[in-house]
């Protein structure tokens, strides 16, 4: 049975995302329902079953749940949350922010990369030995 009661503040996991919420309803013991307050983590975008593969039949754009939108959550994925929840609107854009800014240093890191593998790659094969 889970310890939770309706309108304690919490993290949920839903899908891709992590957000502050608030225990909206209980249902049975596998699963909360969750009003969302405020974005932690964006979703991932993308064919979870093939990540990183930009080239897959059906690239999903995800979007973050919407503030007040309530979301049947399981059980698991819920934890309680005691801190401040900050404003949604600036929670989303910083969460948004973070996302980008990783897959752009996984851009430059992939361009870097692509950059020293093709030094070695002359330096291999240059002079056939």
């Amino acid at each position: 049975m889970s310890s939770f009661q309706i309108g304690d503040r919490v993290i949920a996991e839903y899908k891709t995302g992590v957000y502050y919420g608030e225990v909206a309803e209980m249902g049975n013991s596998m699963k909360a329902a969750v009003r969302i307050l405020a974005v932690k983590d964006h979703p991932t975008q993308g064919d979870l079953h093939n990540p990183m593969d930009p080239s897959v039949a059906f690239f999903h754009q995800r979007r973050a749940l919407s503030f007040q939108e309530i979301a049947l959550m399981p059980i698991s994925t819920i934890r309680p949350y005691a801190g401040a929840i900050p404003e949604y609107r600036e929670s989303l854009e910083r969460a948004l922010l973070v996302q980008i800014s990783k897959l752009s240093d996984m851009e430059a890191w992939a361009r870097r990369s692509l950059q020293e593998l093709t030094q070695l790659q002359k330096e291999y094969f240059s002079n056939s030995h």
